[in-house]
């Protein structure tokens, strides 16, 4: 017997205002509690996405099933009201007139009709510390902290599948980390089927198992966030992703590679072209080291400090711009129009072409 998948979408194309948005896409959640992400840029159709599986959108094609029951296809389309799927947006969703307690006791109440094991409000009220703000109503609060009483609301009604559109988008980046953490613990811990939109690679990398890429209409590529990340399917997606560079190359043998700049380049072929195939090869951060003492030596043109790290933008010969990782513990720090070294020979783990 088949593993059913605990959501399918299969053949859907997403529209909204009579526009179709995403053309025909498929994907699964395997199990209850797995977390996916949809990452894209804005305006590219992922709200839609959420509102359509949320049934406030219907569908022409396809269908959309949940625990094996259809929610929407051609024929169907059950309301809203009767999916136990929470959905919350980016923009401030709270009752205007209602104090954030009460707003996230309503949650609370829609839940106990259902009769199931309650989540405890105070522990979530917590998780996202938003005790100081309980008694004040939406228009007094920060649009972070209001951010954060909705997703409380939502997750207090305990859905078989919770929607986050941007959820954290509004949250400062000191907090925003903290909260990724405490969040991704606190849906496992209570098994919540998420499906998070974001816009933003690193929070979609940190909570995703599964990672969806949405460019141009398309669902490009559906997979595990370090595959998205390493094994990028198309051009398209490494230049959304912003993570390395194309570079001119010639195929000279089964592990082996010749750059004009760079020189041979050596390493595992993720998918193998014939020797002599001119072909566009992946340069990330991290894949060149550095060495004061090789010979082939680039122009530094910029230098970002990252905590951690430095990323260098070295100019090639033939004017590319490569970007090259180094711990910030490096004891000599390049300026920009020096000289900086690249160890010799090239090997990079798995080498991605295009």
């Amino acid at each position: 017997m088949m593993n059913k998948n605990f959501l399918e979408i299969k053949n859907v194309s997403f529209s909204a205002g009579g526009k179709t948005k995403v053309k025909n896409v498929s994907f699964n959640i395997e199990n209850k509690g797995d977390i996916i992400c949809l990452l894209g840029p804005s305006g590219v159709g992922k709200t839609t996405i959420l509102r359509t599986i949320a049934g406030l959108e219907k569908v022409k094609t396809g269908s959309i099933k949940l625990k094996d029951k259809i929610l929407s296809s051609a024929k169907d389309h059950i309301e809203p009201e009767n999916r136990n799927i929470s959905l919350s947006f980016q923009e401030n969703s709270l009752f205007p007139h209602y104090t954030v307690e009460k707003n996230i006791d309503l949650g609370a109440q829609a839940k106990k009709l259902n009769g199931k094991k309650k989540i405890n409000p105070k522990k979530i009220i917590k998780l996202l510390n938003i005790e100081k703000i309980l008694s004040k109503y939406p228009h007094q609060i920060s649009a972070g902290e209001a951010q954060r009483a909705a997703l409380a609301r939502s997750l207090v009604t305990q859905p078989d599948l919770l929607l986050l559109d941007e959820p954290l988008s509004n949250v400062d980046q000191s907090f925003k980390e903290e909260i990724q953490v405490q969040l991704k613990k606190l849906l496992h811990d209570l098994k919540i089927t998420t499906i998070i939109v974001t816009h933003d690679s690193y929070e979609a990398f940190y909570l995703g198992s599964k990672c969806g890429v949405i460019l141009n209409d398309q669902l490009k590529q559906y997979d595990d966030p370090y595959n998205v990340y390493h094994f990028p399917n198309s051009v398209e997606v490494v230049k959304f992703l912003n993570r390395g560079i194309l570079i001119p190359a010639k195929v000279t043998g089964e592990n082996s590679l010749e750059n004009e700049d760079l020189g041979t380049i050596k390493g595992n072929f993720i998918k193998h072209y014939p020797k002599g195939s001119d072909v566009k090869l992946l340069l990330q951060p991290e894949d060149l080291e550095h060495d004061d003492k090789s010979n082939l030596k680039l122009e530094v043109v910029d230098r970002k400090f990252r905590g951690t790290n430095f990323i260098y933008t070295l100019k090639t010969t033939t004017n590319h711009l490569i970007p090259v990782l180094v711990h910030s513990h490096h004891i000599h720090q390049h300026e920009v129009d020096e000289k900086f070294g690249i160890k010799r020979p090239i090997y990079i783990d798995h080498i991605v072409c295009f």
